[in-house]
């Protein structure tokens, strides 16, 4: 038997959630009664796109009941852990709210982890069942399911998105509409309906420090995140929404993401690559009125227009949303003459926190500023070092708590420790707030590498670094990219008489299942590596040292195609 989430949750304080409900912010409504709510009326309209495949509110409410009692029929139960690794797809979106409807938790991998990430995310969780498609380009997701369930005790199943083979959950067969030989939709009427306290999902930290950390999201914190987050954005019953972020971020997911557009009865678009050929053309095509991006992802956007004569007509698109890492602000400033529509800057948190500029705002709070918070029932403190608070106008820590930000991992007491002090959570993110309230973001007080919105923790690529014999000391630190915001280079120090490549660490590195936009882009070998007085490796020193090296003249080994080894990842 696998533990209850709830024994291993940090619930918030009885007199705390007491007060959201009684201010109206908690509804005690599950997620699917949300669904259900926005579907009524709208049973004919198209609510789910992907590519020729085409699902109305009605067709999707169908779908969703029959795969929950379907799930059920094939022995899982309420609570039960689920990780799914699938691309942008309709089969996630339908298995994802299928869960919700049973009750089931699903953990939300990305489609570029790999074994080192997906077993650690499996073993926390105790996952009875693994979700994968059977391929991406050129990767065999249903090998990495079965060495996860080879693995993890837990793991008793394999669902594929494709041709499963006997031992398999063909997920084609689970989502498929329900049909009268097997009266899903009594059979799911019979479901209770989940406690809205209970956790709705698992969303992954950002893995600061060694693996990413679970966070529990309930269905009452998530439904005011969805609200909150869709109000601000001005999500309506006319909104199509285009994801092309991997649809397992908090991001497009739920801020607003899918989520929001289909509580909205508006139509989303779910598309496998954020390629600006591919989603220009969507949008386009679907008549796309907000999507999300990363700034990288952004920028490649941007340039292509500039530098594209015959361009699809993308006028339909009104709002795109960037968040993920900071967006540079002359690049903010050309989203609007470049693009045609309005940008939101939106800085936030799995943990929870959501920042966005808003719609109407002057173009400078726009092109300068992270937004400030969604909910007026957000708390935030800026503080230094010593945790004093600061005034305006001076860059800190920031702090956070709220209504839907959890107050601590799942099964991580460790981490809370250091991540959530009296009801406050520490992000790592060193920002400043205006006058006006509004936040610019300075960077991070943590040891992370930000790739694009992908936050890579140094130690854990360090960690399994220190497999190469060849290795004596290594040290990871970000390096500045004009595309991601920032890269990842490797300092080692090696044993006398080795020698090593960069193509070595990181095939090294693949082998031992690390997802490939943790790879690092550049290797410096070098005699000895600085230590501070404290005996601690320098890594400012080396940040400092990178920037230097990364002139045109450097014989480094760098000047990786990402594009080969992005797998998916934007």
């Amino acid at each position: 038997m696998t533990t209850p989430t709830a024994e291993g949750t940090v619930p918030w304080p009885e007199e705390t959630a007491a007060r959201y409900r009684q201010e109206g912010l908690w509804r005690d409504l599950p997620l699917h009664a949300v669904l259900m709510e926005s579907a009524k009326g709208r049973e004919d309209k198209v609510a789910l796109v992907d590519g020729d495949v085409r699902i109305t509110f009605g067709e999707l409410v169908d779908r969703v009941e029959a795969a929950a009692a379907r799930l059920l029929d094939i022995g899982l139960r309420p609570d039960d852990r689920i990780v799914l690794q699938l691309p942008n797809s309709w089969q996630f979106a339908v298995l994802t709210l299928a869960c919700f409807r049973a009750g089931i938790v699903p953990v939300m991998a990305l489609p570029g982890h790999r074994l080192h990430e997906m077993r650690a995310v499996a073993e926390v969780a105790e996952a009875r069942a693994v979700a994968v498609p059977e391929r991406i380009k050129d990767f065999d997701h249903r090998r990495l399911a079965q060495q996860v369930a080879e693995e993890v005790a837990s793991v008793e199943m394999i669902m594929i998105s494709g041709t499963a083979q006997a031992d398999e959950v063909s997920l084609d067969d689970l989502l498929r509409p329900s049909a009268s030989e097997d009266s899903p939709k009594e059979k799911a009427g019979g479901i209770p309906q989940p406690d809205p306290d209970l956790v709705l999902m698992f969303l992954l930290s950002g893995g600061t420090t060694g693996m990413p950390k679970l966070i529990a999201r309930t269905h009452n914190d998530y439904d005011y995140n969805i609200r909150e987050c869709s109000r601000v954005s001005g999500l309506s019953e006319d909104t199509v929404y285009l994801v092309a972020l991997p649809a397992g971020h908090n991001f497009p997911l739920g801020c607003p993401g899918l989520l929001g557009a289909l509580f909205a009865g508006g139509t989303v678009v779910m598309l496998s690559s954020p390629h600006p050929v591919k989603a220009l053309q969507t949008i386009q095509n679907e008549g796309v009125t907000v999507t999300a991006a990363v700034p990288a992802v952004a920028q490649r956007w941007i340039d292509y227009v500039e530098e594209t004569a015959d361009l699809p007509d993308i006028s339909s698109l009104k709002v795109l949303q960037v968040g993920g890492s900071r967006f540079p602000d002359e690049l903010a400033a050309r989203v609007r003459p470049v693009l045609g529509c309005t940008l939101q800057q939106v800085f936030g948190m799995a943990e929870g926190l959501i920042n966005m500029t808003r719609l109407d705002d002057p173009e400078e709070v726009i092109t300068t500023t992270q937004g400030r918070p969604v909910s007026s029932a957000d708390d935030i403190r800026i503080v230094d070092p010593l945790g004093q608070d600061l005034p305006d106008g001076q860059p800190g820590s920031i702090l956070t708590r709220g209504p839907y930000t959890p107050r601590g991992y799942y099964r991580a007491p460790e981490a809370n420790e250091r991540s959530f002090v009296e009801g406050w959570y520490s992000s790592g993110d060193i920002v400043e707030r205006r006058p006006d309230g509004n936040l610019v973001v300075h960077g991070r007080d943590k040891d992370i590498i930000n790739r694009g919105g992908e936050k890579i923790s140094a130690e854990e690529v360090e960690s399994l670094v220190y497999r190469l014999s060849a290795i004596e000391m290594a040290a990871a630190v970000a390096m500045p990219d004009p595309s991601l915001g920032e890269g990842l280079c490797l300092y080692v120090k090696l044993r006398e008489g080795e020698n090593i490549t960069l193509e070595q660490v990181r095939t090294e590195l693949t082998d031992a299942g690390l997802a490939p936009f943790k790879l690092p882009e550049r290797l410096e070998i070098i005699d000895e590596i600085p230590m501070t007085r404290v005996g601690k490796i320098n890594k400012k020193a080396l940040r400092e040292d990178v920037r230097r090296r990364m002139e045109p003249s450097s014989t480094s080994q760098t000047n990786y195609d990402r594009e080969g080894e992005r797998d998916g990842h934007p």
